[in-house]
Parts: C-alpha cells; sequence; structure tokens
C-alpha cells in the first residue's frame, strides 16, 4: 500500500498555525508532511510537533533555490544544500527538493544541461553527509510556470541518470507531467528506481484527486506495481479549503 504525505502548504491550510498542522494530518491518519521553503517556517515548533505525533517530514525546498542553469549560482547553491541538509538532519527529513530555475533564451540547451548535472554531482556527496536525498524535480511551463527550464519528466529522468548519484533522485509530480501531456505509465515504466518522491494533484484546476480528468487511480496502480518504494505527496488545493472533506478521495 502507497504512503502519503500532506504538502501542509496547503493541506490543513484553514490551521493558522503551521506546526498544528501536523497534528491535524496525524489525526486525518497522514502520518508524512512535506513543505516548500524552510527559513520561514516556525522549526523548533514544527520539531516539537513531530516528536508528539511521531510524524516525519519528507521533504522540503533546499535554500536558496539557486538557477543550476547557470553556473554562476551553483556555489550559493552548493552553500545552500549543505545548511539545507543541516536543518533537513535535524527534522529526520531525507529529502531535499532542487529546482532547475528558469531557462536562458540565448544560451543551448546542452549547456543549461550540463550545468544541471554539474551542479547535482558537486551536491551529491554533501547532502549524502547528512542521509539526504536531492528530488530534481521538473514543473510544467504551459500553465503555472512559463520559462522554466526543466518541463519534461523524461528528460529529468535522463539527468538523473547521468548525474549517476544514488542519492540524486527525480521528484515526479504526477500534475505537471498531465499538463505537459505525458503518459505517467510510461513514465514511470522502468524507471522506478531513478524516482524518488511523487507528488499528486488532479488536472486541470490542481485540486484533488476525482476534480478534474486525470486517471489518478490508474497511476497509483501502476505505482504499486512498479513496486515503488516511496511515498506520494498530495499537494494539492482543496477544492473549497476543507482539507478532511477534500480526502474523501482516499476511500475509492
Amino acid at each position: 500500500m502507497l504512503e502519503y504525505s500532506a504538502c501542509i502548504e496547503w493541506l490543513f491550510g484553514e490551521e493558522p498555525s503551521f506546526a498544528r498542522r501536523v497534528s491535524l494530518a496525524a489525526a486525518a491518519g497522514i502520518h508524512w508532511v512535506e513543505f516548500w521553503d524552510w527559513r520561514d517556517k516556525p522549526l523548533t515548533e514544527l520539531g516539537d510537533a513531530l516528536r508528539v505525533t511521531g510524524s516525519r517530514v519528507t521533504s522540503f525546498v533546499s535554500e536558496p533555490e539557486g538557477r543550476l542553469v547557470d553556473p554562476g549560482t551553483h556555489e550559493e547553491f552548493l552553500a545552500g544544500v549543505v545548511e539545507s541538509a543541516r536543518v533537513a538532519e535535524s527534522l529526520g527529513c531525507h529529502g531535499l527538493i532542487v529546482l532547475a530555475g528558469d531557462a536562458f533564451p540565448d544560451e543551448s540547451r546542452t549547456a543549461q544541461r550540463d550545468a544541471i548535472v554539474s551542479a547535482l554531482r558537486r551536491a551529491a556527496p554533501l547532502a549524502a553527509a547528512r542521509g539526504v536525498t536531492l528530488l530534481l524535480e521538473p514543473l510544467n511551463t504551459k500553465v503555472d510556470h512559463h520559462g522554466y527550464f526543466l518541463d519534461s519528466s523524461v528528460e529529468g529522468l535522463e539527468i538523473i541518470d547521468e548525474v549517476g548519484a544514488g542519492n540524486v533522485k527525480l521528484l515526479y509530480d504526477v500534475y505537471h507531467s498531465v499538463v505537459m501531456d505525458e503518459d505517467p505509465e510510461q513514465v514511470i515504466d522502468g524507471r522506478v528506481d531513478l524516482i524518488g518522491h511523487v507528488h499528486l494533484a488532479d488536472s486541470p484546476g490542481r485540486h484533488e484527486p476525482g476534480t478534474g480528468t486525470m486517471p489518478w487511480q490508474t497511476i497509483l496502480h501502476s505505482l504499486e506495481r512498479a513496486g515503488y518504494p516511496g511515498r506520494v505527496g498530495l499537494e494539492y488545493m482543496p477544492t473549497d479549503g476543507q482539507t478532511l472533506r477534500s480526502l474523501a478521495w482516499r476511500d475509492r
């Protein structure tokens, strides 16, 4: 059975206290949580909530995000990985999300892709020293992230393959993938060993499963059949702002 991770940026967002959202997720049967940036979070209170509930943090974004397509940002990115990995270790978290950044229109894709590979190869041992996996996330450029360099999950997997580090994997976001007209079953097929985390939201709309046209049940079954060992991050916006009501899809 797949385990789920609640992105508490959106899920349980009706609760003002960020740390309290951990408890609400646990009460709803979800004992893994994740979030985006960490520098603006109440880390002490968050750590206390994790200890009380026995919950775990799946992942958060390495800061500063950097722009991996740009070698000029790599030193700052690497320093951020060191600091972010230290925070991850303190929270018992083993995943740091990293982003390729927006493309340079006047630079070749090959050069920008090579820069991403170089940055990840250099960052891999820094993260490994803290037991952390780097998760490279492709994003859609049709709706939400115009100008982003890495909008192909297939190319993302090729980059992970090229980096060749066991602690550098793909964050496969099914929503972004479907928006880009990819077939999730084809993306997953035979490559699940390179996928470190999965995000799920329906499309269109980026709401809970069952609100759009995505064959989400088939996709989840494909992950199970492929032996995906990680968690599925629920990174969606509840349609009416009521998280518990939005979780009714789990019964289906």
